[in-house]
């Protein structure tokens, strides 16, 4: 019996090695963060709404074309065992990087645009995956280190591999709360209450945006968030072992794409086995700092940086360390330098101290950057840098905030980039300085995040 299990396991291990899709590592941008600290790791989750193949059937509608309402960065903590999985909307607005598209060109870059408008460029079944990536690591600041996407197919059997997900919701559910062109109410699909949904129930579920709170996406994201929270439940009740997880990966994988450096069962193996020690009230999931911007979405500044901020530091939401000691910032090189070639820039001394302007010139023409010129900025009282830039060149600005750490961003009407240096780059030593550590977040960041053994049935849904 037990040769025949280990022959069986062995089969299965080599079919999932066959099965795993990996998107096109060349898509990722050129200049990227900083690498993960330590044993810290980020994961980017997105959820892809392709019709294609037999996602149709799951889905409906029609479309092949990849996009996706779902993206969720999970973060490891170095001492594996803890973990927070922020939600960013899709709806946000956000600026996105030049990404590469099928046919080998680079988009040029996006300013103000919907979030969820970068896994669909391109037009593919597939989406664009990697633009998602550089998407958020120009938005956080935090190196990415792998990329899973899931397609409708893939999360139904997930589902059903698991033997369901314990669901609540708050009222009853009718067929046209799922379809909101229906004419009538339609059959009960949902009861009010706790059950247990798998395959196209559980997709339906998480989907699933009117006839309970506002209809908003903000508050499908808290259920979703409920969802992932109990289906971690269900797989830790089963034990993280290769027995319950290679099941579960082959009930997964023929509809994951994921990025080269998870394309094998071993690696996606280890990493699941790697979080088996987090303590489900150490699994913490929450939504990126947000206000309604109209119908769009704005991120909360400075919450959502501070947010950033805590997680690149690798530090709990109540601004704790968690016990393991990791390499600082500035003790990782950066495998991608920055590349200001052909950003321009004009220098101000914003302080009393001298030279100032001249040492950063000196610093930003080592790496490529164009200064314009170098002169007294009008007011010599900054205590802070400050990188003022015009329409178009919030990137390139961006880009320049790399290199002072803390430095505020500002739009100014005219169409350059000055850099306004402060007296924290003064005080600043000239070897390279560690980022600014992560102030304690507000409570109401933290009083919203959901660890994953909260109560089933609380905070469901936002309005």
């Amino acid at each position: 019996m037990a040769v025949l299990a280990l022959a069986a396991a062995g089969a299965l291990y080599m079919r999932l090695n066959g099965t795993i899709n990996t998107f096109n590592g060349k898509g990722l941008s050129h200049q990227r963060p900083q690498d993960t600290p330590g044993d810290a790791q980020n994961i980017l989750l997105i959820g892809s709404d392709s019709r294609s193949g037999d996602n149709a059937t799951l889905g409906g509608g029609t479309g092949a074309v990849g996009r996706s309402d779902t993206t969720i960065l999970l973060h490891v903590y170095a001492d594996h065992r803890h973990a927070v999985g922020v939600s960013i909307p899709r709806d946000s607005l956000v600026d996105i990087p030049p990404c590469l598209l099928p046919d080998g060109t680079w988009t040029a870059p996006r300013q103000n645009t919907m979030f969820n408008a970068a896994f669909s460029l391109g037009s593919t079944a597939a989406g664009n995956p990697a633009c998602t990536q550089n998407t958020v690591e120009a938005l956080t600041d935090v190196r990415i280190d792998h990329t899973v996407v899931v397609n409708f197919e893939g999360f139904a059997t997930m589902t059903q591999a698991v033997g369901g997900v314990p669901v609540c919701l708050p009222n009853d559910i009718y067929q046209n709360d799922l379809n909101p062109n229906r004419t009538t109410r339609g059959n009960l699909i949902y009861h009010k209450g706790e059950q247990k949904v798998s395959g196209k129930a559980a997709l339906d579920y998480v989907r699933l945006r009117h006839g309970i709170g506002d209809g908003s996406d903000i508050g499908r994201t808290k259920r979703q968030q409920a969802f992932i929270s109990s289906l971690i439940t269900q797989v830790k009740k089963k034990g993280f072992s290769p027995t319950t997880l290679l099941p579960l990966a082959n009930a997964a994988t023929r509809s994951l794409t994921v990025d080269p450096g998870l394309g094998s069962a071993a690696k996606l193996l280890s990493f699941a086995m790697s979080l088996k020690n987090i303590d489900l009230a150490n699994i913490q999931f929450l939504t990126a700092p947000w206000r309604y911007n109209g119908a769009r979405i704005d991120l909360v500044h400075p919450d959502v940086d501070n947010l950033w901020a805590t997680l690149k530091a690798d530090r709990t939401l109540d601004g704790h360390t968690t016990g393991r000691k990791t390499p600082t910032p500035a003790a990782m090189p950066s495998t991608k330098p920055v590349d200001g070639a052909g950003v321009a820039v004009a220098v101000y001394n914003g302080t009393t101290t001298n030279g100032l302007a001249t040492r950063a010139t000196e610093l930003l023409r080592n790496h490529q950057f164009t200064v314009t010129g170098t002169a007294t900025a009008r007011s010599q009282d900054h205590a802070t840098t400050v990188i003022e830039y015009g329409t178009g060149l919030k990137s390139r600005a961006q880009t320049l905030a790399r290199l002072f750490p803390g430095a505020e961003l500002q739009p100014i009407p005219r169409a350059q980039i000055n850099l306004v240096t402060g007296q924290d780059y003064a005080n600043r030593p000239t070897t390279p300085a560690t980022p600014a550590a992560a102030t304690s977040l507000p409570a109401t960041i933290t009083a919203q995040a959901r660890s994953a053994n909260h109560d089933l049935c609380s905070d469901l849904s936002y309005g």
